[in-house]
């Protein structure tokens, strides 16, 4: 995570969010009144994804229970029906 002022955010503005966008590099810009973190949107997408499914009750356990099937086990993605 970067941390920067939010006068220097401000001076290099379009650098530091080039290189959220690009590495999903989160920024921690500090102020005086407190902190604000800027994310990509991909990460931020990410973020919401996962806290709508952990929402969903025992998801986290099935995906949890899902990791441990060896890949022979799984069924091929073009072979699942929807």
């Amino acid at each position: 995570m970067i941390n920067t002022t939010a006068t220097n955010f401000r001076k290099n503005l379009f650098g530091m969010l080039e290189q959220t966008i690009k590495f999903n590099e989160p920024i921690n810009v500090i102020t005086k009144d407190g902190n604000a973190v800027i994310l990509s949107e991909e990460d931020y997408r990410g973020l919401m994804e996962t806290l709508y499914l952990c929402s969903i009750p025992k998801m986290r356990e099935l995906i949890m229970q899902g990791l441990t099937v060896p890949l022979e086990e799984c069924i091929a993605e073009d072979k699942v029906t929807w």
